[in-house]
């Protein structure tokens, strides 16, 4: 099987935890995940299985949205309700409205301090390993956008808000940071991604569904679906017989002319329906190959 499984991962378990959950659901090894989702945190997970491994470095999983639920008035070391409670504030004096205003506030580009309870790694060691020994480090700002920000719902001290953001935006922050622009601080009760760039969780299952799927590949995303971001380009016969080897395409090897193409764009290269590589755009407009699928 070759493709991408979109995981509805559950609270508790990390997202290694689901990559071996699905090794044994399928009996295939070659098997990753494109990008790790707290313990604590639900929803989607895309799982790349086979030839999809080598497709994760193409996808455009640039922004993704969740849902959370906050907490006012305490904050935790983690950010989120797993943590240390390391505070406790007043909040009794907020009402919905203070809340309402902070949509504005986050909102756009920001600056944002990563946790120490995160998967950034210094000097190869992730920080929350650091974190737990209870070792703090200085981590540079980073720039996030909040492409959208709303509350579903308000019921102090807790309330649920929907976002969509950037990759590399941590929620648990814009949680913590919103609770300190209050002046009473915050930390998350809940976390659910809803998706991740084409990845819904419309298409999710549970690992539960896979396990017991008679027909498991019929639940695979594909790779050219994953891809379908990228222009397509046909090569003829003799272009797909050097591409399946490895030889990258001269013009003449495509089915079509060439459309415009930026250096360093990336394109999915076909022989009739069948996904063969991704190629990129270099310099002199030729097609380089990026990678190759068996």
């Amino acid at each position: 099987m070759n493709g991408f499984f979109v995981i509805d991962k559950e609270a508790g378990v990390t997202s290694h935890d689901v990559v071996a959950k699905v090794r044994r659901a399928i009996g295939q090894k070659k098997v990753g995940h494109t990008g790790t989702l707290d313990p604590f945190a639900t929803g989607v997970l895309p799982v790349a299985v086979g030839e999809g491994t080598k497709a994760i470095q193409f996808l455009d999983e640039s922004q993704k949205e969740y849902r959370a639920v906050l907490r006012l008035g305490i904050s935790t070391d983690t950010q989120d309700l797993t943590g240390t409670v390391i505070e406790e504030r007043p909040w009794s004096h907020l009402a919905a409205e203070d809340l309402e205003r902070l949509v504005a506030k986050f909102s756009g580009k920001l600056s944002q301090l990563p946790p120490m309870f995160s998967a950034i790694k210094r000097d190869g060691v992730p920080l929350y390993k650091l974190a737990r020994k209870g070792i703090e480090i200085e981590r540079e700002p980073r720039e996030v956008e909040i492409f959208s920000l709303s509350f579903d719902w308000i019921r102090l001290p807790e309330a649920c808000f929907t976002v969509r953001c950037s990759r590399g935006t941590y929620v648990r922050t814009l949680a913590t940071d919103m609770g300190e622009a209050l002046g009473c601080g915050a930390h998350l009760l809940e976390l659910r991604r809803l998706s991740s760039g084409i990845f819904a969780e419309a298409d999710s299952l549970k690992i539960e569904q896979l396990a017991s799927s008679p027909d498991q590949a019929a639940l695979l995303l594909p790779l050219d679906r994953a891809l379908c971001h990228l222009k397509a380009l046909k090569l003829s016969a003799e272009g797909g017989r050097k591409v399946g080897n490895g030889v990258k395409p001269e013009a003449a090897d495509f089915a079509e002319a060439l459309p415009e193409l930026s250096p360093g764009e990336q394109v999915r290269l076909y022989q009739q329906d069948r996904l063969l590589a991704v190629g990129e755009c270099d310099e002199v407009k030729r097609i380089r190959l990026a990678r190759v699928f068996n």
